[in-house]
């Protein structure tokens, strides 16, 4: 994470999986369920997803990207200050440009509980009562270890600490499944065409530092 303007989760992810929507039924385990509380039965009718991620790189200076993901064609717009282009997600995992590291990352951001769904290769733990790591509010903590083969970097773990209704309040990323994490927060959740996005995220002192505009959902 030493480069904030990529905040790179070190996401563990199958492109096959993580950049469609599969139509086979899913086991309904906790994962499948803060899918389903964030709309994930309703994104079958979603053709597209265009947002804007900006993130503070430092007190002066804030990074952003635009993106369209095309998911019934299954490319992807990227424009930054410095170039746009759009590329196919059915490329060779050797073949796409350094972009997609950048949309992986970012929609793990805004659309991590439907990567629960779509993503395969993790396991996962659950623990009831745990006191979330920034608010100190009771909630269910689940574990989310990915395994050392697919993906960028492989091999890392996320905790989401769920309230009653399944939705995260925060997380915690642990890059290479290490014992301690940086704690963020899951805030502003806005619904667009049945699906819903949380749209700020603030670290531990409660300074926003990653967040969505010009959602547009078609």
């Amino acid at each position: 994470m030493k480069r904030l303007q990529y905040f790179t989760l070190s996401i563990c992810f199958l492109t096959l999986f993580s950049c469609s929507t599969p139509e086979k039924e899913v086991e309904d385990t906790l994962p499948m369920k803060v899918a389903k509380a964030y709309g994930f039965e309703n994104f079958s009718k979603i053709n597209s997803i265009a947002y804007t991620w900006n993130v503070q790189v430092d007190s002066a200076t804030v990074s952003t990207r635009d993106w369209k993901w095309n998911i019934k064609d299954k490319t992807v717009y990227f424009s930054n200050p410095d170039t746009s282009y759009t590329y196919s997600l059915s490329l060779p995992a050797d073949s796409l440009p350094p972009a997609d590291k950048g949309f992986v990352n970012d929609k793990y951001w805004l659309m991590y509980p439907f990567q629960l769904a779509w993503d395969t290769g993790y396991t996962f733990e659950t623990e009831e009562n745990v006191p979330a790591p920034i608010s100190g509010q009771n909630t269910t903590k689940l574990t989310i270890l990915y395994d050392s083969q697919a993906g960028y970097t492989p091999g890392d773990a996320y905790d989401l600490f769920l309230d009653e209704d399944l939705m995260i309040t925060e997380w915690v990323f642990r890059r290479g499944n290490a014992p301690t994490g940086r704690s963020i927060t899951w805030e502003n959740e806005q619904e667009f065409k049945g699906i819903k996005l949380a749209t700020e995220h603030k670290n531990d002192a409660g300074t926003k530092f990653i967040w969505f505009t010009n959602i547009k959902v078609d």
